[in-house]
């Protein structure tokens, strides 16, 4: 060990006195520069012997004229130094047979061990190494130095990595160094696979004046510069300083550095990419600094450790800060420790920058008064303020992430640099945000009351200096806003969102104690920013112009946003509500992410008290002239586009807080109700004037900009507003905003633009003499979009009477009904009321009697309360149908909202009267239930109305129209005796306005029933016509749905629901021939098998006149069912002919026919040609009932027999 200790004594002054090749000589050599060779002097020359010697005596590759002449040239340099002669002689010698013997003795060493002193290249040596090369021939020499120099090959291969130095004569007697370093090249070029450069170069390390043997043979070999220099990097120590071995390689690499400096940079490219030597890495940059002449701009030095310790690659960050913190850890930290170098070299810099004249006075605030402009601290020079922030941000990391310990003289430093007062500049105003954010980081760094009195004061400059610095840098996002910020964080105790907001601006993660912001913490909440300060300043911030996400950093909305959610402004009674509503309005896309998060914390400052103690601390709500001033453009209607004075954006975002606010509402209306508070809820009127669908329709094409608000308002929208979420809406806006509305567009003229409403007004008036007016009109506009056809709007609905008169073309109704669904998929509420005031009967316009928005909600049934005519008017009924599905979506919406507003009006007084616990929730489920049975009322209401307009009135019915038709145009079952019918009738059956209205009607049923099951059951057990079934369960795809409730329908006390279960049984059996059809079918038959024997006679009449057709259908969908049938029609037969025979009546022909048709089906065929029965005479006229019911059974039991014979 002791022998290490000497050696690295004289590592660094070991190579001092001898004469290296200079860069200019390298650069000669490695350019083959005669010319430049020629003009080294004679010490300089001598060092490059070996190669040119080499070069002017082998054949060369290049036979080309020029260099002919250069090899001239070359030697007339060489004949004049005496020098040359040797080396010829070492030219001189067989290698092929030195080559030989080096191997032997490889063999030999490698067989007899590392230790031997056997050699076969040298032997019997009589004197030592120095002696025997001064004594010996040129042969020998070369063979002495071959000997040591594979020596010191091998047992560097031995060694396992761990350094060793060996004392060798050969190399450090000075007397033969350059006779010893010209045997060397000679070798090396002489035997390169015996003597790999790389592998000489490692061996070389582990002598005296090894560095110096290094450069030799490199500069003799130029090429093999960038090979040598990775070798030995590749081979080297993770951690150089800590080994001498890891010195001795450093400064060799640093030495072939200043000898090849253009490849200094490139060397240490190496040195991080293998995260070896990062001591060479640091000392190169020092070197390369020094000869650098740039002196304002950032050094080469500060950015390359910012570049280890800030960059993307962890592994080269650890490897790095473990350098750092072993070199602090080592008590020798001299001059001669590249870390101390690195170290002296930044704070050299830090005070290179810092302002030269500075008072070390604490300011007084009168002095400053006196000069407002001018400060006694004198600030950063501008060109000084970018490396200042890049030096500060070094230190950070080096502190931060590295672990460095600053000296006192380095803490002074930096703690002046940092309250140092750059000029008003983008840069100044980062430089500021990061001295402040480093000041919370390392406050270790004020120490004394005077530092801390001088950050004082610095922070104080920052409050009163922050407008101008905004003002005049241009930068919304200024310092000012993170003072706020991060008083804010300390009056709320929120030391972990201190701590991400320092890493976040140094753009670092480091560890930070919240234990060491105690201090910080004091100075800020008692000094400076107490929260009354705090809040005060906040609303005095000016709002952010134009605020989107392409305003990056700390803005005054994060403060605002923090102040909010603790309460602050209403603890000291600052109110809020002008900076909120002015930064929504100014607001822009793409949106920024902190304004949802702010919107949301302030409706809850609304709504819930800062403290129950003091219930009305809360913020105040936006009134409702401002929120109309924001949709002051968009209510108009005229010039949507033109007139908006606000942003899409502040519109959605206020949209978004009413409807947010409406909702936090009625959610807390119960904790509101035990606090004895009641907010104000926006009116109704103020959400009428609100176009919310126009500015959905306009947010949908913005969902990329507007980030997560377009999915918020839909839901919101959803809960409080379901009648503006229908899904045909939808699909039809796909429609209208598809490809073929742009096709349409392209066709849009002039004359089509140049309609104005009072044209289409005066065309609708002149309807009942021509209709070509206001077709070409109205043709025209649909060629207009959605929102350009909001004026026109009123002019339509209100001539919609007059389109109900006889003879107006059905083209002008389809028209209207498109141009009305184009409207509504931007002005929906405002159109219903306007179109059902519209289609009132005429009898009412007389009392001017005006539905409004609110009336419709509380009674949707209004909307069918319209004009008789428009019942048979399709493309109008199709509007009514529309609307009045909404109406009962926005009345389901309505009451749960009322429901919950006053849940809580007579709950004090029912606590009082139930003493019970458990049972004070009993009038809300009440309530609720209540609130179920008027919807489901409702509900049913409009399905029977609806059914009874399917139903022909009695002009209808004169004309032979049936609701039936339907049913059998669907089955398709077409008979010879009505074929003939349906062929006259088929017209008026399958192209009348009724079939159109009862096609319309199924549809909204069919979504009714779906939406919600429950409807469809309590429709059919109110119950409705019986000739409505045919029409119903073939109109009706989900009428299948009613097969589940029937056995409890047939399972009523009431003959009436009985008989109309059966029937619709019937008709679903013909509809949806399925297994659970026929299991209830079957049971529809047990059951009336079971009341046969119940009924008495008059029932039995009732009962069984209107269902014994049903088995008919029965029998048609399921065969199987045939032999129950058949023996239910003979007991019925046979208990009513008993009946009769008690009475004496003579009822001997229906019994035979009954008795030969369960005998012998198959004469039927007699029975249907009997006169008597063709012709009807069979008894009709008897009014007895059962023989009436006898004479339907046999008309049962025979069109059965005939259907099974025929087929189904």
């Amino acid at each position: 060990m002791k022998v290490l200790g000497a050696g690295s004594t004289v590592n660094m002054t070991e190579c001092t006195s001898l004469q290296f090749v200079s860069p200019f000589a390298f650069e000669a050599m490695q350019k083959v520069d005669v010319v430049r060779l020629a003009s080294l002097s004679d010490p300089e020359l001598r060092l490059l012997l070996p190669c040119l010697v080499r070069m002017a005596l082998c054949a060369p590759a290049d036979q080309s004229q020029s260099w002919a002449q250069d090899k001239k040239l070359i030697l007339r340099l060489l004949s004049g130094v005496e020098a040359v002669n040797s080396i010829v002689a070492l030219l001189s010698v067989d290698f092929h047979a030195l080559e030989q013997d080096a191997s032997k003795e490889q063999q030999l060493r490698h067989k007899l061990g590392g230790g031997s002193g056997e050699s076969i290249l040298v032997s019997q040596l009589q004197h030592g190494l120095t002696l025997e090369f001064e004594h010996s021939d040129s042969p020998r020499r070369l063979r002495l130095v071959l000997s040591e120099l594979l020596a010191i090959m091998n047992k560097v291969s031995e060694s396992n990595g761990e350094f060793f130095f060996k004392s060798s004569e050969l190399f450090e007697s000075p007397v033969y160094l350059e006779e010893a370093a010209d045997v060397l090249c000679i070798l090396q070029a002489e035997l390169p696979s015996l003597l790999p450069i790389v592998d000489v170069a490692e061996a070389l390390l582990h002598v005296r004046n090894g560095a110096w043997f290094l450069c030799l043979l490199v500069a003799n070999v130029p090429d093999s510069f960038n090979e040598v220099c990775r070798g030995l990097i590749k081979n080297g120590e993770r951690q150089d300083e800590e080994s001498l071995g890891g010195r001795r390689r450093t400064d060799a690499l640093r030495f072939l550095c200043k000898m090849n400096p253009s490849q200094a940079l490139k060397v240490r490219g190496m040195v991080v990419e293998e995260c070896h030597l990062p001591g060479l890495g640091v000392a190169l940059t020092l070197d390369h600094t020094k000869n650098e002449a740039c002196e304002d701009g950032v050094s080469d030095l500060v950015c390359f450790v910012s570049g280890l310790l800030l960059g993307t690659n962890a592994k080269v960050r650890t490897w790095f800060g473990t350098f750092i913190r072993n070199g602090q850890q080592r008590k020798r930290e001299t001059s001669s420790s590249v870390l101390w170098q690195m170290r002296r070299q930044l704070l050299l810099e830090l005070m290179g920058i810092l302002p030269t004249v500075r008072s070390t006075r604490i300011v007084e605030e009168a002095d400053v008064e006196m000069e407002p402009n001018v400060s006694v601290y004198s600030g950063l020079k501008e060109e000084h303020v970018v490396k200042a922030s890049a030096l500060l941000r070094l230190y950070c990391a080096l502190m931060g992430i590295a672990g460095l310990k600053p000296t006192e003289e380095e803490a002074e430093q930096l703690l002046q640099l940092m309250t140092s007062r750059p000029p008003a500049t983008p840069a100044g105003v980062r430089f500021v945000s990061l001295s402040f954010c480093m000041l919370l980081a390392f406050s270790t760094l004020v120490s004394t009351p005077e530092q801390e009195q001088l950050m004082v004061v610095w922070l104080s400059w920052m409050i009163k200096e922050e407008a101008y610095f905004e003002s005049t840098s241009g930068v919304s996002a200024s310092f000012g806003e993170m003072l706020l910020l991060v008083a804010m964080y300390f009056h709320s105790n929120q030391l972990s969102a201190i701590i991400d907001l320092v890493c976040s601006t140094l753009g670092m993660k480091i560890v930070i104690k919240p234990s060491s912001l105690s201090r910080m913490k004091t100075i800020f909440t008692q000094e400076i920013f107490t929260e009354q300060v705090v809040t005060a300043h906040a609303v005095r911030v000016p709002v952010t112009s134009n605020l989107s996400a392409n305003i990056t950093g700390f803005l005054p909305i994060h403060c605002i946003y923090q102040l909010l959610r603790s309460r602050s402004f209403t603890k000291h009674k600052v109110s809020i509500k002008d900076w909120i509503y002015r930064q929504l309005c100014e607001t822009s896309t793409p949106l920024h992410p902190q304004l949802l998060p702010l919107i949301d914390v302030y409706i809850n400052s609304i709504l819930t008290p800062a403290s129950k103690s003091n219930p009305e601390a809360t913020n105040q709500p936006v009134t409702e002239q401002e929120i109309l001033n924001i949709f002051q453009g968009v209510i108009g209607g005229d010039n949507i586009r033109l007139n908006q004075r606000f942003s899409i954006t502040a519109q959605l975002l206020v949209l978004y807080y009413i409807l947010s606010y409406e909702e936090a509402l009625l959610a807390n209306t119960k904790t509101l109700a035990a606090m004895q508070r009641k907010p104000k809820s926006y009116s109704s009127s103020l959400m009428d004037q609100i176009p919310i669908k126009f500015l959905i329709r306009q947010a949908q094409g913005l969902q990329q900009e507007l980030g997560g608000l377009h999915s918020a308002l839909l839901r919101l929208l959803a809960t409080n507003y379901p009648h503006l979420c229908i899904v045909d809406d939808w699909i039809c806006e796909e429609e209208i905003t598809g490809t073929d509305a742009l096709l349409r567009r392209m066709l849009l003229t002039n004359n089509a633009k140049n309609h104005s409403p009072k044209q289409l007004q005066e065309a609708f008036l002149a309807v009942p003499v021509s209709h070509t007016q206001v077709m070409q009109i109205i043709e025209h506009l649909t060629l207009l979009s959605a929102s350009e056809l909001i004026p026109y709007a009123e002019v339509l609905t209100s001539n919609m009477n007059q389109l109900l008169n006889s003879g107006v073309p059905r083209r002008i109704l389809q028209t209207v009904n498109k141009l009305w669904m184009v409207l509504n998929t931007v002005m929906p509420r405002r159109l219903w009321v306007m179109t059902v005031n519209a289609l009132q009967p005429s009898i009412k316009f007389v009392r001017q009697q005006k539905y409004t928005q609110n009336d419709l909600m509380i009674d949707p049934l209004i909307v069918l309360r319209c004009d008789q005519r428009v019942h048979r008017c399709p493309p109008l009924m199709d509007i009514t149908l529309h609307m009045l599905n909404g109406y009962l979506l926005a009345s389901k919406a309505y009451l749960s909202a009322h429901l919950k507003e006053t849940a809580e009006q007579d709950r004090p007084s029912q606590n009082n009267t139930i003493g019970l616990v458990g049972q004070t929730d009993a009038p809300e489920v009440t309530r609720e239930e209540l609130k179920n049975a008027l919807l489901a009322a409702q509900d049913s209401a409009a399905v029977q109305i609806l059914l009874e307009i399917c139903l022909p009135t009695e002009e209808e019915r004169a004309k032979c129209v049936s609701p039936d038709s339907l049913l059998r145009n669907t089955q398709g079952v077409i008979t010879t005796s009505t074929l003939t019918k349906g062929m006259e009738e088929g017209e008026d059956n399958l192209l009348c306005n009724l079939r159109e209205v009862q096609c319309l009607i199924c549809c909204l049923l069919h979504q009714m029933y779906i939406a919600d099951p429950n409807i469809a059951k309590l429709v059919h057990f109110q119950g409705y016509p019986c000739e409505l079934l045919p029409l119903t369960v073939a109109g009706i795809p989900s009428m299948h749905i009613c097969l589940d409730f029937i056995p409890e329908l047939i399972a009523q006390p009431e003959l009436e629901k009985q008989i109309f279960a059966i029937q619709l049984l019937s008709h679903l059996c013909i509809q949806y021939a399925l297994p659970k059809s026929l299991s209830v079918a079957r049971l529809a038959v047990n059951v009336m098998g079971t009341l046969l024997t119940v009924l008495t006679q008059a029932k039995r009449y009732t009962f069984f006149m209107p269902t014994l057709p049903s088995l008919v259908s029965f029998c048609r969908a399921f065969p199987p069912l045939y032999e129950d049938i058949m023996s239910l029609l003979i007991q019925i037969g046979q208990v009513c002919a008993s009946d009769v025979a008690t009475q004496t009546r003579d009822i001997d022909p229906i019994i035979t026919r009954l008795q030969q048709i369960k005998e012998k089906p198959s004469g039927w065929s007699r029975i249907c040609k009997d006169p008597t029965y063709k012709n009807g005479s069979r008894d009709i006229g008897s009014m007895d009932p059962d023989v009436q019911l006898c004479h339907c059974i046999e008309s049962t039991i025979i069109e059965i027999i005939n259907m099974s014979v025929n087929g189904i």
